[in-house]
């Protein structure tokens, strides 16, 4: 999960998804990749769950076994954290990519949250990647850093790459005349799904509570579908706001 620049909702939408997956049943591991600025363990309420991070693992400190914390109320959902004092830099992307191999071995999705912007921290983040999904606005800051870190995605060899727009007006889209579709064609990536402006979200996040502990309203059922899609289930697009 990435953006081209910050206030996208990532980190919240990462939360969202990986609670949703775990939830559906998949067993789902959620790595923060924000080295430095990390906060996904804020979002998922496992702020007690940060002590071993991925840099632990890398080092052989620790196994991924003892780093990953399962979440205390969500079955299925493990927490690995990012390191405090390191810069990104100085991680080798190879052993990273070992350490997603492991992964692999262990849960159904591994769901990375990079840090915003195109420095080593989002490459680190993208380098064994199955799949991008790029969270944007549709404002035109936005647009022109989710075509940017696109193209880099897919110079870099990225097998898919999926678009979620995030914190969707329609009562803007409509005065703006703009429409989901202008977002596709500008980004230039396949929709994965949108999520419309919900004040439950920023609740969660107030309070660390995973989204689909906190509220089964819009934005709770909209990133529910982006899940169900991502494990390839045949969800319809809602065309409320496409055209």
């Amino acid at each position: 999960m990435t953006s081209g620049k910050g206030g996208t909702g990532k980190t919240a939408s990462t939360s969202a998804v990986s609670s949703c997956l775990a939830a559906i049943g998949y067993r789902t591991l959620c790595i923060d990749c924000d080295i430095g600025l990390r906060n996904l363990d804020i979002a998922l309420g496992m702020t007690n769950y940060s002590v071993t991070d991925f840099a632990d693992v890398l080092d052989g400190a620790a196994s991924l076994e003892e780093a990953c914390h399962e979440h205390p109320d969500i079955d299925k959902l493990f927490f690995l954290s990012a390191p405090m004092y390191r810069d990104a830099s100085e991680v080798s992307p190879d052993a990273m990519a070992a350490m997603c191999r492991a992964a692999r071995e262990k849960f159904d999705f591994c769901i990375i949250d990079s840090q915003a912007g195109i420095g080593s921290g989002f490459r680190l983040a993208a380098a064994d990647a199955d799949v991008a999904v790029v969270v944007t606005l549709g404002d035109g800051g936005g647009l022109r850093a989710a075509q940017t870190v696109t193209a880099i995605l897919g110079d870099m060899g990225v097998a898919e790459i999926r678009l979620l727009v995030n914190r969707v007006l329609p009562r803007r889209y409509k005065r703006l005349g703009a429409t989901i579709d202008a977002v596709i064609d500008a980004v230039g990536a396949r929709l994965i799904g949108f999520v419309e402006e919900d004040e439950a979200v920023a609740m969660a996040g107030a309070t660390s509570t995973p989204l689909v502990l906190y509220s089964d309203g819009r934005a709770s059922r909209q990133f529910l579908d982006i899940a169900r899609r991502l494990a390839g289930e045949p969800v319809p697009a809602r065309k409320r706001f496409l055209r």
